[in-house]
């Protein structure tokens, strides 16, 4: 059952790894952006994204219904992968990743590092998620989607820490890869009974989600073009849409200039390095100054996991 005391549970579940990480109001975001700033430092995790979260959760719970499984595999662009290679580890559960060729050199490297094998297949994230799902079968592995109810759970316990430990907010700004962590927002501010407007964020590239959301149906792309490897996602995923359709305001579309450019607001601002997608919040209400002028505003930092050699090339153009 999905009440607040389920969700009291998985953060409780969640603190026993690590502790809450810290939401802080921003003086210089604030002048930046002529709005109150509180950001969620979810690049202060473990493996640097909030994603981890629901790792532990999900884990937690296979391990105890499923003790002799043979291991777990998924797909992801790097912070799935990286969650579910920690909790793996921690659970004693083998996992498997596999990625789309040419993904974060250093993304892959973390997962290693984590214990994950990995395996290199398809041009992009939805390639290499229908491989992981032929792979489960032929292997009998568990397959671990990129969202599904445990995984909600987890990443809701960031939105709970959020909500009760900054003051009422009146919009949170949420970016939008498979829909995890904006689906968790909606929870924990429903179950907490606020009026928090929550918008999401997705890139101009990849508008699954928003065309999605404008025509009431799953709208898929031929492409997901975009830096900002957390929001490149082609195929919306039905569940997570209708969460969003009930639960969110607007989805607001930003390009790589303006993400970069609020990578470098981040760093100037708050000398907080974030990834493309934990960055697309800021850009977005950046583009939204006047609209949101004089409000309290939450922004989702959801990662800091950028390769140095993109941050070179994207951010700073050298």
């Amino acid at each position: 059952m999905v009440d607040l005391p389920a969700l009291e549970a998985a953060a409780r579940l969640v603190h026993a790894v690590f502790p809450p990480t810290p939401q802080f109001a921003w003086p210089l975001l604030a002048a930046r952006t002529g709005a109150e700033v509180w950001v969620k430092h979810e690049n202060h995790t473990p493996t640097g994204a909030f994603k981890v979260r629901g790792g532990i959760v999900y884990m937690d719970r296979l391990r105890r219904e499923r003790p002799g499984i043979a291991g777990v595999i998924s797909a992801t662009r790097g912070n799935h992968g990286q969650s579910l290679a920690y909790a793996g580890a921690r659970a004693g559960v083998p996992v498997t990743i596999v990625v789309p060729h040419g993904n974060s050199t250093e993304k892959n490297a973390a997962m290693r590092a984590q214990g994950a094998t990995l395996i290199e297949h398809g041009e992009d994230f939805d390639a290499a998620r229908a491989e992981a799902a032929r792979l489960a079968t032929e292997r009998g592995l568990e397959f671990a989607p990129s969202f599904a109810p445990d995984l909600v759970m987890g990443v809701a316990t960031y939105a709970l820490e959020l909500f009760r430990g900054a003051p009422p907010l009146d919009a949170l700004y949420v970016p939008i890869g498979l829909g995890s962590g904006i689906c968790g927002c909606i929870l924990a501010r429903d179950l907490l009974g606020l009026r928090t407007e929550i918008i999401g964020v997705q890139s101009a590239g990849a508008p699954s989600y928003a065309l999605s959301f404008e025509r009431g149906e799953v709208v898929t792309t031929p492409a997901a073009t975009t830096r900002a490897d957390g929001m490149a996602t082609r195929i919306p995923g039905p569940g997570a849409l209708e969460i969003i359709r009930r639960g969110v305001a607007r989805i607001v579309l930003v390009d790589d200039d303006a993400v970069a450019s609020a990578i470098r607001a981040y760093w100037q601002d708050t000398h907080n390095l974030a990834e493309g997608a934990g960055a697309a919040p800021l850009a977005a209400l950046m583009a939204e100054r006047e609209r949101m002028a004089d409000r309290r505003v939450g922004l989702i930092l959801c990662g800091g996991n950028i390769d140095l050699d993109l941050f070179r090339r994207w951010v700073l153009g050298v």
